[in-house]
């Protein structure tokens, strides 16, 4: 755990006290929605984005580089009967709002007819604001990233078999929304980031492997110690040394809890709305079919205390809900908002996203897939031969077919331990395949926004030498 306020920036400063008070934001877009029905829109909302980051990466114990980026940006969507536009700026001063409402007006009444666009029924809107905790009330000094990064990035070159650092990194950052709709919604949230990560480099000329480790959360006593991260990141690094290439074969493949929410972001993907109006995903006649073992369990959860993705409305201002995406292996619904669910025949799940460039579109929030009962250990007692995976490339998945290939890097598995490093090989299938035959191993833990246990798949054909 990390826990240093002597270096920290107190909310009671004045900065903090600023950068964390949305008022004039929520004044803004209030201003922003009346200019817009003042200049003929039927309805509007009006979206203000605070962003503030900074970050500090090191090599060797110097700082490289430290960066520090602050805004505050605003968004206007006009209704004009049937039509709809979008506009977005970062100055209004003088008679920038009226200017502005005149502008998207004027783009709404030329934009072609779509009978899906719309505000979202008031009666989905967010009325509660549940407190979840999204926030670190101390902002650490760039001193205090600098120790971070270097701690890291120490720990990591402290690991015997690391020849040097490919450089240690720490920031923080500040991000929340301010939505104001025609219909009478009003909603803030502002969230905390902070992170550490550490690449290590083992070995000399082509006979270098890298690998690297991170940790992510709104709070900074959340964090893994930096001497952690930079310590994995060495481990993991000098373990893929001297990797060997493997023949081509179909093996059991057990994916690391590192790679394994790639699976859960492919099927995310594939239950978008916005692909299933379109009917460019392979899931599009799926729903209510069984696609998992009745053991698995996916779920999107907006709601969780601490999430590195929660809120409690979406971009339209619908109130969110924890969702069961797969439940008992079973699809149970799409990722909704509003306009691809009237264009669907459905009522929107509340997972509408926006940037202030943009109208709403479907996305996910905190995804998890639950956790089985067998360890990984007993995951892979009884594979003979098989692949185990720690690091994905590319991203050649084709989410009209399904169609799965990607290259791969991580271990070969013999009579159920892990043995030595392989590299350079694809592992290839169809993703129906792959969920069909998905097997949990215990170790769920939190630590990204997608998040899975160690997981074994059979079947997958490795493309070897």
């Amino acid at each position: 755990m990390i826990s240093s306020p002597s270096q920290a920036l107190p909310l009671s400063s004045g900065a903090a006290s600023d950068l964390f008070d949305q008022s004039t934001l929520g004044t803004l877009a209030q201003r922003l929605v009346e200019a817009a029905r003042r200049a003929g829109a039927d309805a509007a909302d009006a979206v203000a984005v605070r962003g503030v980051s900074q970050g500090v990466e090191v090599r060797d114990g110097r700082v490289e580089e430290s960066e520090r980026s602050e805004g505050d940006d605003v968004g206007l969507r006009v209704l004009v009967g049937r039509r709809q536009a979008v506009v977005s700026t970062n100055d209004v001063s003088g008679d920038g709002i009226a200017r502005l409402a005149e502008r998207a007006v004027a783009m709404a009444r030329v934009a072609p007819d779509d009978k899906y666009v719309g505000l979202a029924d008031p009666a989905l809107l967010a009325k509660d604001f549940p407190n979840l905790d999204l926030l670190d009330p101390e902002i650490p000094s760039t001193a205090e990233l600098e120790r971070r990064a270097c701690e890291a990035e120490a720990a990591g070159l402290a690991v015997k078999g690391v020849t040097k650092s490919g450089g240690g990194s720490a920031s923080t950052g500040i991000g929340g929304m301010v939505l104001v709709t025609s219909t009478g919604f009003h909603g803030s949230y502002l969230r905390s980031s902070q992170s550490i990560s550490m690449t290590a480099i083992s070995g000399e000329g082509t006979g270098m492997e890298r690998d690297y480790d991170y940790t992510v959360a709104p709070h900074a006593s959340d964090l893994a110690s930096p001497e952690s991260v930079g310590r994995r990141a060495g481990e993991r690094t000098v373990a893929r040394a001297n990797p060997r290439k493997v023949e081509t074969c179909k093996v059991p493949v057990v994916f690391d809890p590192r790679v394994a929410g790639s699976i859960v972001g492919h099927l995310v993907g594939a239950v978008n709305g916005a692909s299933i109006a379109r009917k460019t995903s392979f899931l599009k006649d799926r729903l209510g079919q069984q696609l998992f073992a009745k053991n698995i369990r996916i779920v999107d959860d907006p709601l969780r205390v601490r999430g590195l993705r929660s809120q409690t409305f979406d971009a339209e201002g619908v109130k969110v809900r924890k969702l069961a995406i797969i439940d008992e292996g079973v699809l149970t619904s799409w990722l909704l908002d509003s306009a691809t669910a009237r264009e669907l025949g459905l009522v929107t799940t509340g997972h509408a996203h926006r940037g202030v460039s943009s109208s709403p579109s479907p996305g996910s929030y905190n995804l998890h897939l639950e956790a089985g009962e067998a360890t990984p250990a007993e995951l892979m007692a009884d594979i003979r031969q098989g692949f185990y995976v720690t690091d994905l490339i590319g991203s050649g998945v084709n989410g009209v077919t399904g169609d799965y290939s990607r290259g791969a890097s991580g271990f070969w598995i013999e009579n159920g331990e892990i043995t030595y490093a392989v590299s350079e090989v694809t592992i290839a299938g169809h993703l129906l395949d792959i969920f069909k035959s998905v097997v949990p191993a215990n170790d769920l833990e939190f630590r990204y926004a997608v998040n899975a246990p160690t997981l074994r798949i059979e079947g997958l054909t490795l493309g070897g030498r």
